[in-house]
């Protein structure tokens, strides 16, 4: 098989090569391709000329890469089929809240398809949904909705924060034999770092620290990852970054340790608050290192409400690296920040 070369510890050794998260996700995705014929694109607007944001532009195998008629349902079941049948289908949203007209395809047949026939048959596909706000767009195309697609059984979830772990990790999803969500930020599409041209792989349930410190354990993916080490490198803090760079599998055994050094907990997620991703990893380190917490752990993310139009309104929703900054100086300086959650997420 074309995969079998990599394993799932296998990564390339960082190089100097600069290139934006976009690119990244472009030339992994192009990687692919070239090495396995049965890889393909499909999604709505995936061959037009804007290449999805630039991150599906001038493929080398442009054949591969078909649009789609606006069905989601449809077409993630047309994409369901390719995979049971032998070949590897990337399908592209060009964002995710476009998911949810697909949710009864993903959720009751690609999600469970695998199980209900005891892993006799493999699901090889992934879905690629871009998330986040922009440009006014209201509470019905800004969403993440990652700690919703990770309730499923059968989905594994990706978010990746860099580069590096944008091409890595869409290898790692296309090479998998189960069903891979892929969630990619809109704001990190212009980054730029650090990523070797050759085809590697990073593992899918292995976190990476994203700064090493004492005083505080902070768990954040995604945008919120870059906010958060901003923030961190802004005010020099104290503070152990992790980035879980897939929330299912969840890496939880390195947020455990980090909480049992540092004995603090700040989990920023930049999804809804209510059962979400954060409450998942609050309510696991409870379990595991109650007694190693000096503080009550905390949740940062956005409120309980849809995203606004208002470009000034739509930017008091997110956090901001200020903000994380100085939630992060209280937990440190030893205060609870609990009181007031929906406070902390949008200040007066």
């Amino acid at each position: 098989m074309p995969w079998s070369k990599f394993d799932s510890t296998y990564s390339a050794p960082l190089t100097g090569r600069q290139i934006s998260y976009c690119a990244a996700l472009r030339e992994g995705l192009d990687q692919a391709m070239g090495l396995d014929p049965r890889v393909f694109a499909i999604g709505l607007d995936a061959d037009d000329k804007f290449g999805v944001f630039g991150s599906m532009s001038n493929l080398t195998h442009p054949e591969r890469v078909l649009g789609t008629p606006i069905s989601e349902n449809a077409m993630t079941g047309v994409a369901l089929g390719a995979a049971l049948s032998g070949l590897r289908p990337v399908h592209v949203h060009l964002r995710v809240d476009f998911m949810l007209v697909a949710m009864d395809q993903i959720v009751n047949y690609v999600a469970k398809w695998e199980d209900m026939f005891d892993r006799q048959v493999r699901v090889p596909m992934v879905i690629r949904g871009i998330v986040g706000r922009g440009w006014g767009c209201g509470a019905q195309h800004s969403q993440t909705l990652h700690g919703w697609f990770a309730q499923i059984p059968g989905l594994k979830v990706v978010t990746p924060s860099t580069p590096y772990d944008a091409k890595g990790l869409l290898l790692a999803s296309i090479a998998d034999d189960s069903p891979v969500v892929f969630l990619e930020h809109r704001w990190l599409y212009k980054n730029m770092g650090d990523v070797p041209a050759e085809i590697y792989t990073l593992p899918l349930g292995k976190a990476h620290r994203l700064h090493q410190g004492d005083r505080l354990t902070v768990v954040a993916n995604s945008l919120a990852a870059m906010h958060a080490l901003t923030a961190i490198e802004q005010h020099g803090l104290d503070v152990d970054l992790i980035d879980p760079r897939t929330i299912k599998p969840l890496d939880i055994d390195t947020i455990v340790d980090s909480v049992r050094h540092t004995g603090r907990l700040l989990v920023v997620d930049y999804d809804f608050p209510f059962g979400g991703f954060a409450s998942e990893v609050v309510a696991q380190v409870t379990e595991r290192a109650f007694t190693s917490l000096r503080l009550p752990p905390q949740r940062l993310g956005f409120p309980d409400r849809g995203m606004p139009s208002s470009g000034v309104l739509e930017r008091a929703y997110y956090q901001t690296p200020e903000r994380l900054a100085a939630v992060m100086q209280r937990m440190i300086a030893g205060e609870s920040v609990h009181a007031d959650h929906q406070a902390l997420v949008v200040p007066s």
